[in-house]
């Protein structure tokens, strides 16, 4: 805790002297400007005979109390810029986060420079080529992902219409980076001006990733270097717009059911991505479709074990690549019981379930009904619906010796689907109402082990605004599932006061689990209080073990009971 307490200490003074400084730059600019944030995220977890959690007999060392802290400070003046970012993990990580955030250390620093058409960053960095399929290094603090790279980038820019990036590095990993050396360049052309585009705007890029790491002994099949490559397009014109990415991977061991590489199972990957949209007033309509070979892309070829049942590639540690599960992302806690996470790496369970990747899409539609028309009323009516269905890749499979040949069209087994249409209607200057009716369809035993799951969800919601800054929010939810833990239902209750106090209660109830000792109510009750760029946020209340996903990127958590306090302000 004394680790913790000084980690808050340069708070207080980074705060007194960003405001100092504030005074100072009107007639000393020169100085520069330090900014950066702060925030801290804790739980206390206890004991619960309700959903049988016994703290004492699981793994937290003895140490109920834990918590993650990150203490960003930034320098910048004229071209250069510079930073540090400190985190504590005490005396513990958060339940189920990357094992490496453990302790307090100096986490990431980078120093920066921009001249003219230049700029020049050494220490760590993050950076995104094209939609993030071949590389992405990024930050989420309530995933436990932080990939940024270890090493130095170049930018230039030689007109508005031209990016190129070359770097190099080692990805982040913990405290520590990983071992595989990252080479990478992307560029980025604007041809919208070279072909006098006036009501269009075209742009291409291309994109070469290679990660270098030393092969295991005996190991002649493939290359200590892996070579990926990209090319993509975007076009819009007028209300319409297309974009299209397609990534390749060189031949590499496929990792086996003990996560461990050899002779024997060596493929290339790819991936496409497609979108395609129209929007109009009133009208909006946008497809994604995307097929993945073989193409989860990591820093080291063989993830780490952690214990008897996971590695680190369960905490989204060493993934050089980033593919989001293309679903609809829903406010409703029902609806995030039986999430998808995306499907990108060959895994032969058994000879009942042998994945090669994923195939599939979505698609939303939007309209809104405009005002003082039969359907849209006074206020209008906004509609939209979604639909999303992912499958394995058609194809012929076998598991010894491992192999597999797939298709490119076709669907295989089905992952995932999502059906979904929800209405949003005002119905006078106080009274905002929402329906929501969603179906899915959840394939466990092929994702996490387990039963097949149909779902049949709706949700109802009122808001009512006392005033332009006070208003009240009632949620009601209900689930039909058929396998599983089957029936839910729950509500909430949310009370928002001049945009700076919140307080909410939410229950979400199985009540229809076949095994009535585990019918559990998972309540939750808690409050935030925001004044400038600070917010406090506290509750308490039972967390359901699953799933938790932010983006469409997920990490898995287990079922507990405590306090939690967040803490976050910007300087």
């Amino acid at each position: 805790m004394k680790k913790l307490l000084l980690l808050l200490l340069p708070l207080s003074i980074g705060s007194v002297y960003a405001q100092e400084n504030d005074t100072i730059q009107e007639t000393k600019k020169d100085y520069g400007r330090v900014y950066g944030g702060f925030e801290s995220n804790s739980q206390w977890y206890l004991n619960d005979k309700g959903t049988g959690v016994d703290q004492d007999n699981a793994p937290i060392n003895g140490k109920p109390i834990r918590s993650n802290n990150y203490l960003l400070v930034n320098y910048q003046v004229g071209g250069f810029s510079a930073g540090v970012q400190v985190e504590a993990y005490e005396p513990n990580a958060l339940l189920n986060y990357n094992p490496g955030f453990k302790g307090t250390d100096l986490a990431t620093y980078f120093a920066g420079y921009k001249i003219g058409m230049f700029e020049f960053t050494a220490g760590y960095f993050y950076e995104q080529f094209g939609s993030g399929m071949l590389l992405r290094a990024w930050e989420d603090r309530a995933l436990g992902i932080n990939t940024a790279l270890r090493g130095g980038r170049i930018i230039f820019r030689p007109s508005d219409n031209v990016k190129l990036t070359a770097l190099y590095g080692r990805q982040r990993s913990g405290f520590d980076v990983a071992k595989g050396d990252i080479y990478g360049f992307d560029s980025d052309f604007n041809l919208s001006k070279l072909f006098k585009f006036e009501e269009s705007d075209l742009s291409f890029g291309a994109s070469y990733v290679g990660r270098y790491e030393e092969l295991p002994e005996g190991i002649t099949a493939y290359d200590a270097l892996t070579n990926a490559v990209s090319g993509r397009f975007n076009f819009i014109h007028n209300s319409f717009y297309a974009s299209g990415e397609y990534s390749y991977k060189s031949k590499d061991g496929v990792l086996d059911a003990q996560n461990t590489i050899d002779n024997s199972f060596v493929k290339a990957g790819n991936a496409v991505l497609v979108n395609l949209g129209y929007s109009k007033e009133g009208l909006g309509i946008d497809a994604t479709l995307r097929r993945t070979e073989n193409f989860k892309f990591l820093s080291e070829r063989e993830p780490m074990a952690v214990d008897a049942t996971s590695s680190t590639l369960n905490y989204n540690d060493k993934v050089l690549n980033f593919t989001p599960a293309l679903t609809k992302q829903h406010h409703s806690n029902l609806a995030n019981i039986y999430v998808y996470q995306a499907q990108t790496k060959v895994d032969f369970i058994g000879t009942s379930i042998m994945k090669a990747g994923e195939t599939g899409g979505q698609i939303d539609v939007f309209y809104n009904f405009a005002k003082e028309t039969a359907v849209g009323g006074k206020y209008g009516t906004n509609v939209a619906f979604n639909a999303s269905s992912w499958y394995n890749l058609a194809g012929d499979y076998r598991l010894t010796p491992a192999t597999y040949d797939t298709k490119f069209f076709g669907v295989g087994e089905k992952y995932y689907s999502d059906y979904n249409v929800e209405v949003k209607k005002q119905l006078s200057e106080t009274w905002h109402t929402a329906f929501y009716y969603i179906n899915q369809f959840y394939n466990k035993e092929w994702q996490e082990g387990g039963d097949k799951v149909k779902t049949n969800i709706v949700n109802a919601e009122a808001i009512y605004n006392f005033s332009p800054t006070r208003s009240i929010r009632l949620e009601g939810e209900h689930m039909w599932a058929d396998a599983d833990k089957k029936n839910w239902a729950g509500g909430t209750l949310e009370l928002n006061i001049d945009d700076k106090y919140s307080f909410y209660v939410w229950d979400i109830y199985n009540y229809g689990n076949d095994d009535t000792t585990k019918r559990t109510h998972y309540y939750n009750m808690g409050g935030a209080y925001r004044i400038g760029a600070t917010r406090i946020a506290a509750n308490y209340g039972r967390q359901r073990g699953g799933l938790v996903c932010v983006g469409g990127v997920c990490r898995f958590v287990p079922e507990s009971t405590g306090f939690t306090l967040n803490i976050s302000t910007a300087f």
